[in-house]
């Protein structure tokens, strides 16, 4: 089974973070969700309280398949200041695992740790600036190779599709798409 870790941090984007974690569970993958705060309780940009699984420093991270940054503000400046996470992704994308972050987090955590250098990348509209060193494409997800990129809150659905079809198969993601009755809005 692929195993996920998605990084909470204080204010992090609800939908962006929960959406992933549903469709990667629906679809088979072991998502564990990990508080980057001093308590496993942590509060979205939106004041929902979600309780992580796990502490950060519970983490070893060796056997992740994918390393998964939401987006929002302050949770993405809360995840670049956080040193466990930005060793945890630096670490993942060196030994050529899969990285994936959405709305801010690609120009507040990627971009500053090198991770979309020379790369293809889409973040919020309004942070690309921050991109100096990728290509900004501007679409709702990107992936250039290890890394996908997510745009914000309505791509949220199809970076998750993706994530899935990336670590289990197309045919899942498509199917759990479907049950989801995310196929017809797309048509």
């Amino acid at each position: 089974m692929k195993k996920v870790y998605v990084f909470l941090a204080d204010g992090f984007e609800d939908v962006e973070a929960l959406i992933p974690v549903d469709v990667l569970r629906r679809g088979g993958v072991e998502v564990v969700t990990v508080s980057t705060t001093d308590f496993p309780l942590v509060q979205s940009a939106h004041g929902v309280n979600i309780e992580a699984d796990v502490m950060i420093e519970q983490c070893d991270f060796a056997d992740a398949d994918l390393l998964f940054l939401p987006g929002g503000m302050p949770g993405a400046s809360n995840l670049y200041a956080n040193e466990a996470v930005c060793k945890a992704i630096t670490d993942q994308h060196a030994a050529g695992r899969k990285v994936a972050a959405i709305c801010a987090s690609p120009a507040v955590v990627l971009a500053p740790l090198g991770i979309i250098d020379g790369k293809r990348a889409t973040c919020y509209p309004g942070f690309e600036q921050a991109l100096t060193q990728a290509t900004y494409t501007g679409d709702l997800v990107t992936v250039d190779g290890n890394v996908t990129t997510g745009e914000g809150p309505a791509a949220a659905f199809p970076f998750a599709y993706e994530l899935l079809a990336q670590l289990v198969d197309k045919d899942t993601a498509d199917q759990i798409a479907e049950g989801m009755r995310f196929k017809h809005l797309m048509a």
